[in-house]
């Protein structure tokens, strides 16, 4: 009887090119313009198709995220191609400036994403209070069977990813998995991914108004004495009350292990994707410990690397991770001061556990590679 050959996985193509500008060369936009057409940008057909562009656009104060040259960048190229782009990201889960589309966009046109600067207009894809959401199925999901999208994204013909690639405190980096997966899940999908999905409410901050009591649908909210408590046995996870809460007394409670949320990440971005023509593009540039959330970005733990496309999510993130741990460490950097402490833990090359040594990454990649979303295997085609 013979044996039936095993058939391994074909290497996705990954495009790559330096931040290096010799004089009278091309400015970094027009090298990412080119990049794109030689990753085959031309090659979707973006006709009359609406175009998600999903980026960071920055949390208030910080300024590690990516200049809005690089979002018109992608914008002209596809309206070049007859598509009909938008800038795009979901309402924070955390309490911050992006806490609902007003303050969201706020903060876009003031970090330069409006229409005078990218020849676009940002659409927050999960409505005014993050509970603009469609249900979306999972291929080949383990822990979520219905991911709760930002419905502008769902209804989107297209998805490109815009990542600023960095560091995060959870995730153990910010790809383009974490960009579409996180980033694209409403309110309630964030829950899903992060927490239990109960809420909890600070007495201290609560002033008693009854907008939970008014907005929940299952009878968790009650008011005694003056003050909100949830009954987190009827409370289930839908994060509306978090929206409503005028004082952001409301939290959700019972963390997820970093592990668990990258498999529902990773789960999330293919649902999002799933029967879509998708492009990715990542720059690894200003790569601070954190996630572009925070109103504060430390020191970048390398230099500055290059920017990447591929068609495939899962091989960019593989790429961008092995970049970075190759990269030469940043004196002074929270990643130099934790390998000062640790010499033993440096020898393993990864830079992102010895930043944030409670992060995790790489399960996040292998889950995303078991279900399908893409594979690990990559050619870098500088």
């Amino acid at each position: 009887m013979t044996q039936a050959k095993k058939v391994s996985k074909p290497q996705a193509q990954v495009y790559f090119t330096d931040f290096h500008m010799p004089y009278g060369g091309d400015p970094l936009p027009v090298k990412l313009a080119k990049l794109m057409k030689k990753a085959g940008f031309d090659k979707i057909d973006f006709k009359n198709k609406f175009v998600a562009i999903k980026m960071h656009f920055g949390e208030g104060d910080n300024v590690a995220f990516l200049r809005p040259q690089y979002a018109r960048v992608v914008v002209e190229a596809v309206k070049a191609a007859g598509g009909k782009p938008f800038l795009t990201d979901c309402n924070t889960l955390y309490v911050g400036t992006r806490k609902n589309a007003l303050e969201h966009l706020d903060i876009a046109y003031q970090h330069g994403f409006n229409p005078l600067c990218t020849d676009c207009h940002v659409i927050i894809a999960d409505g005014l209070k993050g509970t603009d959401e469609a249900l979306l199925p999972v291929p080949n999901g383990e822990f979520v069977k219905e991911a709760k999208v930002g419905h502008a994204l769902a209804d989107a013909d297209i998805i490109i990813s815009l990542t600023h690639f960095k560091g995060h405190e959870m995730a153990g980096f910010g790809g383009a998995i974490k960009n579409i997966g996180m980033g694209g899940g409403s309110r309630a999908g964030k829950m899903e991914m992060h927490t239990d999905g109960k809420m909890v409410v600070d007495q201290e901050k609560c002033v008693g108004c009854g907008n939970c009591v008014k907005i929940c649908a299952h009878g968790a909210p009650s008011i005694t004495n003056h003050k909100s408590t949830i009954d987190i046995d009827k409370c289930v996870g839908c994060g509306r009350c978090l929206g409503l809460c005028p004082t952001d007394a409301i939290a959700p409670v019972n963390w997820r292990s970093a592990g668990l949320m990258n498999k529902r990440m990773a789960e999330y971005a293919a649902a999002i994707v799933n029967g879509k023509p998708q492009f990715h593009i990542s720059l690894i540039m200003d790569v601070s410990p954190n996630c572009d959330c925070h109103s504060e970005n430390d020191v970048p733990i390398v230099n500055d690397i290059g920017m990447l496309c591929s068609m495939d999510m899962v091989a960019i993130d593989q790429a961008c991770a092995d970049l970075v741990n190759a990269a030469p460490i940043l004196p002074g950097s929270q990643l130099a001061k934790n390998v000062a402490k640790d010499p033993e833990g440096a020898k393993k090359h990864d830079h992102f556990k010895m930043t944030t040594p409670d992060s995790e990454w790489q399960t996040c990649l292998e889950h995303a590679e078991k279900i399908g979303l893409g594979t690990r295997k990559y050619k870098l085609i500088k």
